[in-house]
C-alpha cells in the first residue's frame, strides 16, 4: 500500500525570499515537497505543527569523515625543539599516520556518529570527499568499493543525504611526484577511480537521498592528462569536486611548475562551470577571484579548518560582490556547526579590515540572512541534489528552531537568523531536523544517537591504542 502524503504547518517558515506566515509543506514518499503554501488559512486540527519556525537544511560542501575521531588531538606544536614552524604540512604527516590505522568497522562507526552530529547541528546533506580507498599496507579489497560503502551506509543509517565523491589521488606533488608511502592508501589511476565508482553504483544505487561524482584531490596530486581520463568517463552533470590553492606553498609550486597560479591554470584548461566546486580556493589573486565568480562554480569556504590549520582568509568581499556562488563545509571536523562557518567567514573579514557587517549588501543589509542564503544556494549546488531550499520539487529538508531559546524568543522573525548565527547562548537553538521528510533529531536527540556513539567510542578506544 502507498503512503499517504505527510504534512506539517509551520506558523513561520524561511522561504526564497524569507520569512512568511503560515506555511504548509506537503511531503511525497520518496521526500519530495509537493505543496510549499504560505498563507494558508483553516488548517485542520489533525495536521501536525512545528514546534518552531522552520528554515531550511544547510548542505555540508565539504567532509573527510574518518578525521573527526582525531580532532583536537593535534593541538600542540610537534616541531618545538627544532624552532620548525608548525603549519599544514606538519598536521598532514599527523592525519597520515592516523589514516594508516583506521579500519572498516572503525570508519563506519566514526562516519555515523559525524553524520548524527551533522543532523543535530542542522546540516541535513552531506559531500564526502573520500580518500581512504585501500587496505593499510596499500592493498586492494575485494571489493574496490570496500571503504566507501561503508561511509555511504553510514550516511544511510543516520539518515543524512549524501553525494559521494570518491577522489583520484596519484602523485605527492606537482610534476607528477611519486607518492610518499604513508598515501598509500589514498593511491589510484583513472582506470582504477572510475572501476571503484562503478563498483559503488551497482552496490548503491542512486536515489533520490544519493548522489555521486568524483574528487580530483588536488592539482597537485594529479596530472592535467589524468584528470581529463577521469572526467571522461563520467556523467557529464556529476559533481566535481577538487581542494584548490589552499595553502601559499601550493600556489608557488605550481607558478614554478606550472608557470600559473592553480585557480587561473585550472580555468584556462578546463570547462569549469557550475558543477564544479574548489574547496578553499583561499590564495586567489583578483584576477582569478572575478574569473571563478563568472564560472559559476562554488568556492567550497571551511572557515573553523582553515582558521584551525592556518590557511589564510578567503577574498569574501570581493568574490561576493562579483556575484560568486560558495558554500559551507565542516571538512577536518575540527567543529561541525553551519552557524559557525558562517559567523567566522564574516568576523575574518571584519578582522582584517577593522569593519562591522562587511558581508552585508545593500539589497540584503542582515549580513546573517545574506550569508545564509548564499551558503543555502551554492552549498545545494554543490551537492547536485535538489536540496537547500523549501520550494517545491526540492527534498524536504529542514530544521525547526527552538521558539524559546534566547537566541529567538522575543526577536522579531527579522532578528533570528542573526541571533542563531552570531549569538551563543549554551545549547543550539536548533530543535528539530527533517531530512527527506524524516523526522531524524526530535528535541535535540537524534534517533540512534546511543547506540552510534557507543560505537563510536569503541572505534576511537581501537584508534587512540
Amino acid at each position: 500500500m502507498t503512503q499517504a502524503k505527510q504534512t506539517l504547518f509551520a506558523e513561520h517558515a524561511y522561504l526564497p525570499g524569507g520569512w512568511r506566515r503560515d506555511v504548509l509543506l506537503e511531503w511525497d514518499v520518496d521526500g519530495n515537497l509537493t505543496t510549499v503554501e504560505p498563507d494558508t488559512r483553516d488548517v485542520p486540527a489533525s495536521v501536525a505543527r512545528a514546534a518552531g519556525p522552520v528554515m531550511p537544511g544547510m548542505p555540508n560542501l565539504h567532509s573527510h569523515a574518518f578525521q573527526r575521531a582525531m580532532a583536537g588531538l593535534t593541538e600542540y606544536r610537534a616541531s618545538s625543539a627544532t624552532g620548525a614552524t608548525d603549519n599544514f604540512w606538519s598536521w598532514r604527516d599527523l592525519m597520515y599516520r592516523f589514516a594508516a590505522r583506521i579500519s572498516p568497522e572503525g570508519l563506519a562507526s566514526v562516519a555515523q556518529w559525524l553524520y548524527i552530529e551533522m543532523l543535530k547541528a542542522g546540516y541535513t546533506s552531506v559531500c564526502e570527499f573520500h580518500y581512504v580507498h585501500h587496505t593499510p599496507d596499500g592493498g586492494r579489497y575485494g571489493n574496490p568499493a570496500e571503504l566507501a560503502q561503508r561511509v555511504v551506509d553510514a550516511a544511510s543509517a543516520s539518515g543524512i543525504g549524501m553525494t559521494m565523491l570518491p577522489v583520484l589521488y596519484q602523485y605527492s606533488g606537482f610534476g607528477a611526484r611519486a607518492p610518499r608511502d604513508d598515501q598509500r592508501r589514498f593511491i589510484n589511476t583513472p582506470g582504477s577511480l572510475l572501476e571503484l565508482l562503478g563498483a559503488l553504483r551497482a552496490a548503491r544505487p542512486e536515489n533520490a537521498a544519493l548522489r555521486y561524482g568524483v574528487a580530483p584531490h588536488s592539482l597537485r596530486a594529479v596530472s592535467e592528462q589524468s584528470l581529463r581520463e577521469l572526467l571522461g568517463g563520467l556523467d557529464g552533470s556529476a559533481p566535481v569536486h577538487i581542494h584548490i590553492a589552499e595553502q601559499t606553498a601550493e600556489v608557488d609550486a605550481c607558478v614554478e611548475t606550472e608557470g600559473a597560479r592553480p585557480v587561473q591554470w585550472l580555468l584556462d584548461r578546463f570547462d569549469v562551470d557550475s558543477r564544479w566546486c574548489l574547496v578553499h580556493a583561499t590564495h586567489v589573486d583578483a584576477n582569478e577571484t572575478l574569473a571563478l565568480a563568472r564560472s559559476g562554480a562554488v568556492a567550497g569556504l571551511c572557515l573553523t579548518t582553515e582558521a584551525n590549520l592556518g590557511d589564510g582568509l578567503f577574498p569574501a568581499q570581493e568574490y561576493l560582490d562579483a556575484k560568486g556562488r560558495i558554500g559551507v563545509g565542516s571538512d577536518s571536523h575540527i567543529g561541525v556547526d553551519w552557524r559557525a562557518e558562517l559567523r567566522l567567514l564574516e568576523y575574518g573579514q571584519r578582522l582584517t579590515r577593522r569593519q562591522r557587517n562587511v558581508l552585508a549588501s545593500a539589497q540584503t543589509p542582515y549580513v546573517a540572512d545574506r550569508l545564509f542564503d548564499a551558503a543555502l544556494e551554492g552549498g545545494a549546488q554543490a551537492t547536485g541534489r535538489a536540496t537547500g531550499a523549501l520550494q517545491v520539487g526540492h527534498r524536504a529538508d529542514w530544521l525547526v528552531l527552538d521558539p524559546n531559546h534566547a537566541s529567538v524568543a522575543e526577536h522579531a522573525p527579522s532578528a533570528w537568523l542573526s541571533g542563531v548565527v552570531f549569538c551563543e547562548h549554551g545549547e543550539t537553538p536548533i530543535r528539530d531536523v527533517y531530512a527527506g521528510g524524516d523526522k531524524v533529531v526530535d528535541n535535540r536527540r537524534h534517533r540512534d544517537e546511543e547506540g552510534a556513539y557507543a560505537r563510536y567510542r569503541v572505534a576511537l578506544a581501537d584508534l587512540l591504542k
